[in-house]
């Protein structure tokens, strides 16, 4: 996956978290939706300071895991 952040303006290396509103898009659901997805455990997040982001790597694993049930 090739992501567009505007972490990745800073540096040539694709972002490796993203906020809640970037994981929402890159995923093409809702905040609300993502949210959902957090409290369900289908969807892993770290915080840091009081931030809540997503890992790429989390963004694919789910992913994936929707291709395998389909």
């Amino acid at each position: 996956m090739n992501y567009t952040t505007t972490s990745q303006h800073r540096t040539n290396e694709p972002a490796m978290l993203f906020a809640i509103t970037e994981a929402a898009t890159i995923l093409g659901i809702g905040r609300t939706n993502v949210y959902a997805l957090l409290k369900r455990g289908e969807l892993r997040s770290v915080k840091i300071g009081g931030r809540r982001l997503i890992p790429r790597a989390a963004l694919e694993a789910f992913v994936d895991e929707l291709q395998r049930s389909s």
